[in-house]
């Protein structure tokens, strides 16, 4: 069995139930269960259906993400998180390049880089080289100033930890960044790169050894195996082509709001809801919701 879901942006919930009935009938699928009013609804399928992606390109344009995926095992154990442009709506390292007056060099080659267009760690070497000299406090004021949180991070988090989830936060960007919305938003543990720093200010240089997309694929693999569960049981999320590999080793692989060679290749793409969507593919109501 399988089961569709239907969902839009929560600011601006628009699902149509006439919509939603005329594609389960179109489907030949179970009765409609609506997760949250004019937000997100569900109903069961016998069979994958033909015709999912050009379906799912028309919704597309009507502000609708489409989800069809196998109904068995779909509520997850593990959260395994990307941060930048994922947990939170900036990329951290451009960030700190707009007060160091290199932001659009450095944003350039971000995107680049997220693209898969770069060798990521070149790039990320690269990047951090221009923001040699630059006083160490910038961080925290970059974090105070300039860094906001993904919508729906606080309810996923509180929700799956709620129901004995683990997560884990596993960025390309720096712990100083990593450490700081972990704990805002009650992960369990963290894992970033590191900016090296002498007589307060940064070297321009990333401690060894550099943390890439192998990286997340080690997380997933290690953390699993730590708390005895299999990557089956985990739900993935990122938007960068260094976050291809876990994507497509987790049980349910989420491309987020992601760069479109990286959504290409990944079989749940979130465009329009937020991270609260992660709840409603794994069949949670939102009066189920925490936090």
């Amino acid at each position: 069995m399988f089961v569709a879901t239907l969902l839009t942006n929560p600011a601006n919930p628009s699902l149509d139930p006439a919509l939603v009935e005329s594609l389960r009938n179109a489907w030949g699928g179970g009765d409609a269960l609506w997760l949250s009013p004019d937000e997100a609804a569900e109903f069961s399928l016998e069979l994958q259906p033909d015709n999912q992606w050009d379906v799912w390109a028309d919704l597309q344009n009507m502000g609708v993400d489409l989800i069809v995926q196998p109904e068995q095992g779909r509520r997850k154990k593990m959260l395994l998180a990307d941060m930048d442009s994922t947990m939170i709506q900036q990329e951290c390292i451009d960030e700190l390049a707009e007060v160091a007056g290199v932001g659009a060099r450095v944003k350039d080659i971000t995107a680049r880089a997220m693209n898969g267009e770069l060798d990521f760690e070149g790039a990320l070497d690269e990047r951090v080289g221009l923001l040699a000299g630059l006083d160490e406090s910038v961080i925290q004021q970059v974090l105070n100033d300039r860094i906001t949180l993904m919508p729906g991070g606080k309810t996923l988090l509180a929700t799956m930890k709620a129901n004995d989830g683990y997560a884990a936060l596993v960025s390309g960007g720096f712990t100083a960044f990593t450490a700081s919305v972990a704990a805002t938003l009650g992960f369990d543990e963290n894992r970033a790169n590191t900016l090296l720093v002498a007589d307060g200010k940064l070297t321009g240089k990333a401690g060894r050894p550099i943390l890439g997309k192998q990286a997340k694929v080690d997380a997933l693999e290690q953390i699993t195996a730590r708390l005895g569960i299999t990557e089956a049981d985990v739900i993935a999320v990122g938007d960068g082509a260094n976050d291809l590999g876990m994507l497509k080793r987790a049980g349910t692989g989420v491309a987020l709001h992601a760069k479109p060679s990286v959504a290409a290749e990944c079989e749940v793409r979130i465009n329009h809801g937020d991270l609260s969507a992660l709840l409603f593919v794994q069949g949670y109501a939102r009066d189920a919701f925490q936090g």
